[in-house]
C-alpha cells in the first residue's frame, strides 16, 4: 500500500503526471464550457429573457448546481496551478534561450503563447465572475422579474452589453484568446493523453478545431446581438 502511494505521489508530481493533470482538467473544463453555453443560448429565445431568468434563478438556487460550482472551482483552480508549476519547471530546465534557438521554426505562436493566453483568460474570467456572478448575486439594484421571485438577469446582461461598451469588447477579444488556447489544448490533450490513431486522431483533432472556432463564437455573439438590438432600437 505504502509503494502504490509513493508511486502515485512521484508520478503525479513528475512532469508527465503534471501535464496529465492539466489535460484531464482542460477537458473538464471543455464540458463545463457547452453546459454554460447552452444556458447561455437562452439568451436569444423571443420571451423577452423569460426562459433565461429561470434557468439563472435555477443556477443560482440548485443545491446540486452549488456542488457542482465548487468542483468546477475546484477544476480551475488545479488547471490553473499545474500550468504555473509546468512554467516554472520549464524556466528552470531552461533558464535562458538557446543562442541558435527559432522557436517560431519548431513550434506555432499558440503553443509558445499559452501561459500569456491562459493569464489573459484569467484576468477576463475574473471580470466576467465580478460582473456578472457577483453583481447578480449581491447587487441590491437589480430589477425583479415580473412576478417579483428573483432578479431579471437577462435585462442586467442586456443593459451591461449597451451602456459599458468596454465589457463587450473586452468580452469578444477574450474568445479570440479562448479559441486559440482551446485548439491548441485539445491537441495537446490527445499528445499528452496517448490518443494517437492513424485513422481516428486526424479527425479528433479536426473535432477539436472546429469546437475551438464553434464554442468562442457562441460566447462572442451575445454582446453583438444586444449591441445590435440596441442599434436597432429594440
Amino acid at each position: 500500500m505504502v509503494r502504490v502511494k509513493n508511486w502515485f505521489i512521484k508520478t503525479i508530481n513528475s512532469t508527465l503526471g503534471q501535464k496529465m493533470i492539466m489535460s484531464l482538467t482542460g477537458l473538464f473544463l471543455i464540458s463545463f464550457l457547452v453546459i454554460h453555453l447552452t444556458g447561455n443560448l437562452m439568451l436569444f429565445k423571443s420571451d423577452d429573457g423569460a426562459s433565461f431568468n429561470a434557468y439563472a434563478h435555477f443556477m443560482s438556487t440548485s443545491s446540486f448546481i452549488k456542488l457542482a460550482e465548487i468542483i468546477l472551482v475546484l477544476g480551475f483552480g488545479l488547471h490553473i496551478y499545474t500550468s504555473w508549476r509546468l512554467s516554472r519547471y520549464n524556466k528552470q530546465v531552461r533558464p535562458q534561450n538557446y543562442v541558435y534557438s527559432r522557436p517560431d521554426i519548431n513550434t506555432s505562436w499558440t503553443a509558445r503563447n499559452m501561459g500569456f493566453l491562459g493569464s489573459m483568460l484569467l484576468i477576463f474570467l475574473l471580470i466576467h465572475l465580478y460582473n456578472f456572478w457577483f453583481k447578480y448575486k449581491f447587487q441590491a439594484d437589480i430589477p425583479l422579474v415580473n412576478n417579483g421571485d428573483y432578479k431579471d438577469l437577462y435585462l442586467f446582461v442586456k443593459t451591461t452589453f449597451v451602456e459599458e461598451w468596454w465589457i463587450s469588447i473586452l468580452y469578444i477579444v477574450a474568445m479570440i484568446f479562448l479559441g486559440l488556447h482551446l485548439a491548441h489544448g485539445f491537441e495537446s490533450s490527445l499528445q499528452t493523453l496517448g490518443i494517437q490513431h492513424k485513422k481516428y486522431t486526424p479527425m479528433l483533432k479536426r473535432v477539436g478545431l472546429l469546437f475551438a472556432i464553434i464554442v468562442p463564437i457562441g460566447f462572442a455573439i451575445m454582446p453583438f446581438y444586444f449591441l445590435g438590438k440596441w442599434w436597432v432600437g429594440d
